[in-house]
């Protein structure tokens, strides 16, 4: 189709500063054995391009208006044409060399037919989407002009079939879609039993407003090469804003990578391939309208696998205004061979739409295609199930929130802001020292919370959180150089008045570390939880609001709850890495999120930091732990629970990887919203019960423990903020929740 302008923002002087910053081209360099390109992502590297085909003729066609591709060998594929004027609608066989560098030149073309033999042209065929069939007798071809779907003889361009489309996505006045925006894309899964046909824009009950993204659908169609495809499902898309769907690939167990792409005249062109999942996600076909559509969980999950415009130019030159001279007007896409582990080749390519302004591009990328997470295990506690202790919650509202009125008959657990391995090196997950925070949100009202770290043993056969005791935090010796809550008692049993404690690690020698955000603080405690030193306050003047600290008229810079939610320790168990979760007051970049540096050895900061910067400034860092060397997996969240629950997110990072201002690179391990659970580990359902299912979700308002186990499995548990959280069931208190999950290529280099 033509590229047109789909109304993106996309500011020039960005784009040049992306291209100002950019390495030297090495695409397609070879490294011990196997590619290594120009990296575009932590995700996705380019590995070579070619304008080979770009304003060429091959037996008196113009090669032109390539918009789709399908690979029919290790160095062979097809290209199909659209609608350029009345020119034969046709397909090209390609050969490709990857060799030496990548190259690419026609070896054949073939016009698409009816089942007369007369040829379709431009005029009344608008090929957009194209599939190989197994057996490389057929194709099947889509075209946006009605829409449909055809299937064709290879060798001879004949029409032997055609399949049914809804009619709802036909062409306005016979349809809702609009002209030019319908079946752009076209994937069927490696075992030929399931197509997918996308929609390029959105039918006209489902986006009036695509400020947000418009609210596409794909087509589900069920069938076997060579025989009929039936449609059996629709599914919900949203793209990102201005942008429209150009191209899919089915990768199989309902996985798929789809293409955006957007223009903008004088600026240029956005491209997108996004690492796609299906699984859970509810059919539509019988929804009116996709703007109805309240839970995030109704739309296909995405997660960015490539941005075009971050990629080195790599010797690119463009013919018009491009924010990277890489550019183009890129519609085609296909996944080629494995390379080193986890990694795949991926092609794309450019249509020219038949313009001196434009180039016809072949693009080789390696991209890393994991196997998708999988929840494991589940276990659960009672948020009303109470630990012995003193009633609790006297400080708070006499108000009842979500069926719980305090005071509480006993110390609550409100979840989990920490959790290690009950024994050092125990990496099993089976016994862990879970920590709670300060009881009840607030200084003020959490003065009858004692702080404890309990003993637990998740039983994932039962379901359930098995608690063993728990160590007592206390200053007996009088460390602490503020008064505390429990001042003239003999044990000086902390409280939730006296600290908030997020985080928890054990040292080399066998002393537990406490990140607090009062202060914050870092609080050192032998293994039953003694005091063994004053608090250690950040020495660069970072104060919260509450810290003990704050002299007489001087101003905090941090915000309340904004202090060490998260800490990790080495592998040796000398070095602490704690993180403000939150940006300090008087910073101007409120995405970053300090991380310091504290040697267990010389009991001090070493005062060196890292930047880490959140995807929006009203993210949070919830929790981090070392996977290995100096590599750290962290959580990055939002602060809503259930359906308006947007990012809970695995993030890896390297801070031997920092660039020259110490701002870290970040690769997303997991989306929390976005697990499958093949096994039903986290079913039955409760009645109301949100997130669970094919598809599970985690979302829970406080996810603020990490903990990785042995190999790519890590352990996820939520703090519930009881009584106040009901991200799971309406009106019913979070109980606390212990999940394991594999995630795939978790422990990856970010630079493979």
């Amino acid at each position: 189709m033509k590229s047109r302008s789909l109304h993106l923002l996309i500011a020039a002087a960005t784009g040049a500063a992306l291209l100002a910053a950019a390495p030297a081209a090495n695409a397609g360099s070879v490294a011990n054995g196997w590619e290594k390109g120009a990296p575009c992502s932590p995700d996705a590297s380019l590995l070579g391009f070619s304008d080979a085909l770009d304003k060429t003729t091959f037996e008196g066609t113009a090669v032109n208006g390539l918009s789709a591709l399908a690979l029919t060998g290790h160095d062979r594929a097809l290209a199909l044409v659209d609608n350029i004027g009345t020119t034969p609608a046709r397909f090209y066989d390609l050969g490709i060399d990857t060799h030496r560098k990548l190259d690419v030149a026609v070896r054949k073309v073939t016009t698409l037919k009816r089942a007369d033999g007369t040829p379709y042209t431009g005029a009344d065929f608008d090929g957009e989407g194209l599939v190989a069939e197994r057996g490389g007798r057929t194709i099947l071809a889509s075209s946006e002009r009605e829409p449909s779907i055809r299937r064709f003889n290879r060798a001879t361009g004949k029409q032997v079939a055609e399949f049914p489309v809804p009619a709802r996505f036909r062409v306005t006045p016979d349809g809702e879609a609009s002209v030019n925006a319908t079946f752009e894309a076209l994937g069927v899964t490696p075992d030929g039993r399931t197509l997918f046909a996308g929609m390029e824009g959105a039918l006209s009950a489902d986006d009036t407003d695509a400020s947000d993204g418009m609210l596409n659908r794909f087509i589900r169609y069920s069938g076997k090469p060579g025989r009929a495809y039936e449609p059996v499902a629709q599914y919900a898309y949203r793209t990102d804003p201005g942008l429209g769907v150009v191209e899919l690939v089915a990768l199989g167990d309902d996985q798929l990578i789809v293409m955006e792409r957007g223009f903008v005249a004088g600026v240029g062109n956005t491209v997108r391939a996004y690492r796609a999942t299906a699984t859970g996600v509810p059919d539509v076909t019988d929804v009116a309208s996709l703007a109805t559509l309240a839970d995030p969980r109704a739309f296909i999950g995405k997660q960015l696998l490539l941005d075009v415009v971050t990629c080195p130019p790599s010797g690119a030159t463009a013919k018009q205004p491009q924010p990277n001279p890489l550019l183009d007007n890129i519609e085609a896409m296909a996944v080629g061979d494995d390379l080193r582990g986890d990694r795949r080749e991926l092609f794309l390519l450019s249509d020219d739409n038949g313009g001196a302004t434009q180039i016809t591009r072949l693009y080789r990328f390696s991209v890393r295609l994991p196997e998708q997470p999988t929840l494991l295990s589940r276990a659960l506690y009672s948020a009303t199930a109470y630990q012995p202790g003193p009633t609790s919650g006297h400080q708070l509202p006499p108000d009842t929130v979500n069926g719980v009125t305090p005071p509480f008959d006993g110390q609550p657990i409100p979840g989990f802001s920490a959790v290690i391995p009950a024994s050092p090196y125990d990496l099993s997950g089976k016994r862990l020292l879970a920590m709670p925070d300060n009881g009840f949100g607030a200084k003020t009202n959490s003065a009858d919370f004692l702080l404890r770290a309990y003993n637990i043993e998740p039983n994932y056969r039962t379901g359930k959180i098995k608690v063993n005791g728990y160590i007592s935090v206390r200053d007996p010796n009088h460390k602490v150089p503020f008064p505390i809550v429990n001042e003239d008692t003999p044990n000086r049993l902390l409280t939730g008045a006296d600290f908030d404690l997020e985080s928890l690690q054990r040292d080399a020698r066998g002393n537990l570390w406490l990140g607090e955000e009062f202060g914050p603080y870092l609080v050192k405690v032998d293994a039953t939880g003694k005091v063994l030193q004053a608090p250690i306050p950040l020495l660069d003047g970072t104060k919260s609001p509450q810290s003990p600290d704050l002299a007489l008229g001087e101003q905090p810079n941090l915000p309340a709850s904004k202090g060490f939610e998260a800490m990790a320790v080495s592998k040796d168990g000398w070095t602490l890495y704690p993180i403000l979760e939150g940006a300090r007051t008087d910073d101007p970049d409120q995405r970053r999120r300090i991380v310091y540096e504290f040697s267990v050895k010389r009991n001090e900061y070493t005062g060196r930091t890292w930047t880490f910067r959140n995807e929006t400034a009203d993210l949070m860092v919830g929790d981090a732990a070392v996977l290995d060397g100096r590599r750290l997996v962290l959580i990055e969240r939002d602060n809503a629970e259930g359906i308006d629950t947007k990012t809970k997110k695995l993030i890896v990072t390297d801070l031997d990887e920092a660039d020259a201002n110490g701002v870290l690179p970040r690769r997303t391990a997991l989306d929390l919203m976005r697990m499958a659970d093949p096994d039903g580990v986290s079913t039955p359902a409760r009645p109301g019960e949100y997130g669970v299912g094919k598809l599970f979700s985690f979302p829970l308002q406080s996810v603020e423990t990490v903990l990785p186990l042995f190999g790519d499995k890590v352990l996820v548990a939520n703090d519930n903020n009881f009584p106040g959280n009901d991200g799971r069931i309406l009106g019913k208190p979070d109980d606390v929740e212990v999940i394991e999950i594999d995630v795939p290529g978790l422990r990856d280099a970010l630079d493979d």
